[in-house]
């Protein structure tokens, strides 16, 4: 995964080359990424939906992140990203069934990990609840949803933790329930900015969300 070749594009989004992935992230060149939340409306309550990254993953195992998401690869095309919900959730979805939420700028540094990106964010919202995950266990551990109004006043407002629940996969492929308290420190780092944006973008598609 080190030596997938990445476009690398200057802060207008012109390409100004193709760079191995520990390269970018090493030297904090910027690229692009797909990003793509699920939200359902169940009993008239919006959820979102996390990703439990996999204890394998070189970056931040363990912790809460984006429903599936990842880097654009340099022959692809923002439609393309689209393979990651497959990928990563087991889970088929067309580009037409997805709302596009534009392009959100995420910066996070660290010694060794220099990460600029420009996100394409797109919402994948419907009615009732979404089944049906077959996880790229590799890269996923397991899925988690909250109420997105809780979500919204962890990172808006005045909540320090929200309850959260959901399942997750054990090495022998043994699939838990979960049903917990989190706060900030279990998502990955460095995601506030990103987040408040976000939302303020993702509630304007939302059914019975007040403002």
């Amino acid at each position: 995964m080190e030596t997938e070749k990445i476009k690398i594009v200057d802060k207008n989004l012109n390409e100004i080359g193709v760079a191995e992935r520990q390269e970018v992230h090493r030297n904090g060149f910027w690229h692009e990424t797909f990003h793509c939340w699920f939200i359902s409306l169940e009993k008239q309550t919006n959820y979102i939906y996390f990703q439990l990254r996999s204890p394998l993953k070189k970056d931040y195992p363990n912790l809460l992140d984006i429903t599936a998401a990842g880097h654009l690869l340099a022959d692809e095309t923002v439609n393309d990203g689209i393979r990651e919900v497959k990928e990563e959730l087991g889970i088929d979805l067309g580009m037409e069934e997805l709302i596009n939420l534009g392009i959100i700028e995420h910066s996070l540094t660290e010694e060794d990990f220099l990460d600029n990106e420009f996100c394409h964010v797109f919402l994948y919202y419907r009615q009732g609840e979404i089944n049906g995950f077959e996880l790229q266990t590799e890269e996923v551990a397991g899925i988690m949803k909250a109420r997105f109004s809780d979500f919204k006043n962890l990172w808006l407002g005045s909540a320090e933790e929200i309850r959260m629940a959901g399942f997750v996969i054990s090495e022998d492929g043994t699939q838990t329930k979960i049903d917990k308290y989190v706060g900030k420190n279990q998502f990955i780092p460095n995601t506030a900015r990103y987040f408040e944006t976000f939302i303020r973008r993702c509630q304007e598609h939302l059914k019975n969300e007040p403002f």
